[in-house]
């Protein structure tokens, strides 16, 4: 296991395509929903607790083995928007690429064989951290931070926010980050004995529709 592996795979700079997308914060800043320091914690707490939950069951999984082509299957049941599904797979494909250029290994080549298109993002993520000898642990919380980290940095460029007010919500998120990915890591070990009922499958309602939403829209900073 590397700290190093780690650091480089959870790195923004890491060329993944996620800087790209907004994770729903675009849609909720033009909304309104999101204006200040205040709405956005609330809004990353909420995102952690229901999608990254989500993202963090299928990458702690497939770091620990199980079939991803079946945790792809479940990444699909647990993502109702058409269009959401469509930028998991898009990010997916994009983290494929750089992570089999970084850790190549015959899972991430199996992955990449049978998901042309591209697999869910965060079920590469977790396969790529296995490849990455990094542990389960260690897929969910790079799971479980990104699903808050690119959201906080979209909304200092969208609102023009302080940094530093930004990064001090992330920290702010810590324990609970440390709990999402504890329980992701927990419910992926018990895949083996009971499949991927055994994985979260939160929801956000109002992600899903404004995700379809912004999709939509003709101009556009992010691309979701």
């Amino acid at each position: 296991m590397s700290r190093t592996a780690l650091l480089v795979l959870a790195d923004g700079r890491f060329p993944a395509g996620g800087h790209a997308h907004s994770g729903g914060m675009e849609a909720a800043v033009a909304s309104g929903r999101v204006h200040d320091i205040a709405s956005l914690e609330a809004f990353c707490r909420g995102r952690l607790h229901t999608t990254g939950l989500v993202a963090a069951g299928l990458a702690a999984a497939a770091a620990h083995g199980y079939d991803a082509l079946a945790l792809d299957e479940a990444a699909d049941t647990r993502t109702p928007a058409p269009v959401l599904r469509r930028i998991a797979r898009r990010l997916g494909r994009q983290l494929m690429r750089a992570a089999r250029a970084t850790w190549p290994s015959t899972d991430l080549d199996h992955l990449a064989h049978h998901r042309p298109h591209g697999a869910h993002q965060p079920v590469v993520l977790g396969v790529t951290a296995r490849a990455a000898r990094l542990t389960p642990l260690d897929a969910a919380q790079a799971a479980a931070y990104e699903s808050v980290g690119g959201p906080a940095t979209a909304a200092v460029r969208l609102l023009s926010l302080d940094p530093f007010d930004a990064t001090a919500v992330l920290a702010r998120l810590a324990d609970e980050l440390d709990t999402v990915a504890d329980s992701a890591t927990a419910a992926a070990v018990r895949t083996a004995t009971e499949g991927v009922a055994a994985l979260p499958a939160a929801s956000a309602p109002l992600l899903d529709i404004t995700g379809e939403q912004h999709a939509a829209w003709t101009v556009r900073l992010f691309a979701s």
